[in-house]
């Protein structure tokens, strides 16, 4: 999955839509489809990719044009002269399927790396410049400002195989099987060829690619490993398809060797879907029985399963971090999963906002324009990553969880400069800006879903919302039901000044804000229309 880069920046990553087309420069991690969907219709020049990712786009998306690619290899920098300032891109593996690489950004907007999806495991993360990893427990001499991260397995605990393990239980699972006359190997997904070849070479047998139903499989294979390859259809180990419909096909294969008396198959598919999603659901028999990942699985349905991943662990992605100790992580995947890493939660929820913070350029705030830190009292807030966008909320009760964090203060001053246009602050965030007696202070926590990011006006007057970047999702708070609520149960009309306070009234006058005035009662409404038909009828 892919997010929306924010505004302050010039590149969008991974994203190919009309906002992301406004961007100066376009950078493309790897050929998954997910991660390039709306190419065709919203991409512009230039796009940086390797030479493999280009190869393959270009062969799911023939109306692309190759013009469009500027190349960009693995350890191969790159300064880019833009008119805000020039920075530097450079490629690092991304050890997920072939052509797939992190981009790290260094320029006036600091230092963010992206990792697109990814495995991080000690080899390809300490391929990263030494200035950003720490050692023995010491920070590094340059922490990242920002790590764009993919956390597909934020939630999932459980240690998850190396590839190479991985690989090696398929293996075994074909040798226990010596009698299986066919082996369909469920790997047609990118990033899984180095399954396919291991078991060429094992067994001294090619594979056989059914060009009609997994044409995009073959066309990869071609690329990556042609000599694996057999044009054969009765050949031993056939690619097989995986989802949709895997299971169906499956019922349909071993049927059709018990009408011809055959033996039966042998399907493995090497996935962590199975383990960290699929098995979730089923409840019962998870209480009944252990995961194995040491060696293969067979599930209800006669499929063998192998805990193959080409994304990191959430084991793994807690080590990373530790290396690098980024001052923020903003996840890459829904629902926001990096709040699920203790780094995060212990290290990045409380990141100081100063006034000279990164956070500003990226969100293409002007830091003149109406933000002064005078010495009142502080509203406490963070900014969350939800959905690309950045909210900027209380986190009061946060901090009497944990104390101890250094939680970051912003203090908003309302009043006009002198020369721009204030940074303007509507709802309640407005109201929090001036005095918290003036409502309950007695709240209650809701989901951020429920609250739509807030809205700010930038030096040029144009209203938007806080884009795409900072500690990721923390639960924010709500004012107490009784400030919405009547006494009666029913919710009073939003912007009543019936249901104000007087003090709000006149925080209302003070800022030359006309007092809201109630709207009309629908039952009031319904009561009159009746009335009107009373009339009309007599």
């Amino acid at each position: 999955m892919t997010i929306e880069m924010p505004k302050g920046l010039p590149f969008s990553v991974d994203t190919w839509s009309p906002s992301s087309r406004r961007k100066r420069y376009h950078f493309l991690t790897h050929a998954h489809k997910d991660h390039c969907t709306g190419i065709s219709l919203y991409s512009s020049y230039p796009i940086y990719a390797t030479h493999l990712t280009k190869t393959l786009i270009l062969q799911l998306f023939p109306q692309v044009e190759d013009s469009l690619f500027v190349g960009i290899e693995v350890g191969e920098s790159l300064v880019i002269d833009d008119p805000d300032g020039a920075f530097t891109v450079t490629a690092f593996n991304a050890n997920h399927c072939p052509g797939a690489v992190m981009f790290l950004f260094e320029g006036h907007f600091g230092n963010i790396l992206h990792t697109g999806d990814c495995r991080l495991t000690s080899e390809y993360l300490q391929s990263l410049p030494e200035k950003y990893i720490g050692k023995k427990g010491r920070e590094p001499r340059c922490p990242l400002d920002y790590v764009f991260l993919d956390c597909t397995f934020g939630k999932f605990s459980r240690k998850i195989p190396s590839k190479n393990a991985a690989i090696q239980q398929v293996i075994n699972c074909i040798w226990k099987h010596p009698n299986a006359p066919i082996v369909y190997l469920a790997c047609d997904l990118l990033g899984q060829e180095e399954i396919l070849v291991e078991v060429s070479r094992t067994f001294g047998s090619k594979i056989y690619v059914n060009k009609d139903t997994n044409a995009e499989c073959l066309q990869a294979l071609k690329l990556v490993a042609p000599d694996i390859l057999s044009q054969d259809a009765s050949s031993r180990f056939q690619v097989f398809e995986g989802f949709p419909k895997l299971y169906d096909r499956a019922k349909a294969t071993f049927m059709e060797a018990q009408a011809n008396f055959q033996p039966e198959p042998l399907i493995i598919r090497p996935s962590s879907q199975w383990y960290a999603c699929e098995v979730e659901h089923l409840e019962v028999k998870r209480q009944k029985r252990k995961q194995s990942f040491v060696e293969a699985e067979k599930d209800s349905f006669g499929v063998w399963h192998v805990c193959y991943s080409i994304h990191s662990s959430q084991e793994e992605l807690e080590w990373s971090l530790q290396l690098l100790q980024p001052r923020r992580v903003v996840s890459t995947t829904p629902s926001c999963r990096a709040m699920e890493l203790d780094y995060v939660k212990k290290q990045c929820v409380g990141a100081t906002v100063s006034s000279d913070d990164h956070i500003w350029k990226l969100l293409d705030i002007d830091m003149e324009a109406g933000i002064s830190f005078p010495q009142t009292p502080p509203i406490s807030l963070v900014p969350i990553e939800e959905d690309s966008a950045i909210h900027v909320i209380e986190t009061n009760q946060l901090q009497q969880r944990n104390p101890s964090s250094n939680w970051a203060e912003l203090r908003l001053n309302l009043s006009p400069p002198s020369k721009k246009p204030p940074l303007t602050l509507f709802g309640r965030a407005r109201l929090g800006s001036q005095d918290f007696s003036l409502l309950n202070k007695e709240e209650k926590r809701v989901s951020t879903e429920f609250n739509p990011p807030p809205i700010v006006a930038n030096e040029r007057g144009q209203e938007s919302s806080l884009a795409g970047v900072g500690s990721v999702e923390v639960q924010c708070e709500k004012i107490e039901e009784s400030d919405t609520v009547g006494n009666n149960g029913s919710h009073s009309s939003i912007g009543s000044s019936d249901c104000l306070a007087a003090g709000l009234r006149r925080l209302y006058r003070s800022m030359n804000v006309p007092v809201p005035q109630p709207l009309p009662s629908l039952v009031e409404l319904m009561n009159a229309t009746k009335r009107a038909k009373r009339r009309i009828q007599l």
